[in-house]
């Protein structure tokens, strides 16, 4: 299982993902599940992806191998004049992908589908953030719905949805990506750190704040541990529920 989030801010994009992969309890892996693609001064794309390994990584490697040889860069995500564009170009490709294991004869269509999120800004235009289905379809981001998580979703959620304000700043938004993420770890063993994170801050164009967080990591271990002894303290400082006799 995977747990990626994306979140559009006033100042830019967060993007967190986990790297556990797992086929089964004995059978743990860490793969990266981030992609990052830069044209400095014009561009700058995150994809973050859940779902089959080899479909994932059959679309990260297609839309890394058209930006590479100038005679293919039609499409190119390096290419496109628009944000909108790019996504369409990962829908296709991840639908591309997808058919072609049918075609293949493995007909088990739904073992091999994944969703993406796809953020960046692109000159010209403003900072993006899009999800993508496995039919090719997908979703943008508003003031309304300003994130988007993919894969084992339900347990980080609920600190995002209370907590998230547009303005905050990015060190207060990697704090509470990693309660989500922790709160997901907590609950569901096939999620687990390292963490890998990119920080994009609007109109530079560059690659921004990007790493990647260890499970020894002394601030993700703090920070876990008093996120738990609050969470006790809150509960403890509500009233009781009064039972009513008879």
């Amino acid at each position: 299982m995977t747990y990626c989030v994306g979140m559009l801010l006033d100042s830019g994009l967060v993007f967190m993902s986990d790297t556990r992969t797992n086929a089964g309890l004995d059978n743990i892996s860490t793969f990266k599940k981030m992609s990052i693609w830069e044209e400095r001064g014009d561009r700058v794309i995150t994809l973050l992806s859940s779902g089959n390994l080899a479909t994932t990584q059959a679309v990260v490697s297609l839309l890394d191998e058209r930006t590479k040889s100038p005679q293919d860069r039609t499409p190119s995500l390096l290419g496109v004049p628009s944000m909108f564009q790019a996504a369409t170009i990962v829908a296709e490709t991840l639908r591309e992908v997808i058919a072609r294991h049918g075609v293949a004869g493995q007909q088990a269509d739904s073992a091999f589908k994944a969703t993406l999120v796809l953020g960046g800004q692109i000159a010209g235009g403003p900072p993006r953030l899009f999800l993508i289905y496995p039919e090719g379809n997908f979703i943008e981001a508003s003031a309304d719905t300003p994130i988007f998580q993919i894969g084992e979703t339900k347990y980080g959620r609920p600190i995002l949805v209370r907590a998230f304000h547009p303005q905050m700043s990015f060190e207060t938004a990697m704090k509470l990506m990693l309660v989500s993420f922790d709160s997901t770890v907590k609950a569901n063993l096939s999620v687990g750190a390292p963490f890998d994170y990119h920080l994009y801050t609007r109109d530079s164009f560059e690659t921004g704040h990007q790493g990647r967080i260890e499970p020894d990591d002394a601030y993700l271990q703090s920070l876990s541990e008093d996120w738990g002894a609050a969470l006790k303290a809150a509960l403890t400082a509500l009233p009781d529920f009064r039972l009513r006799d008879g």
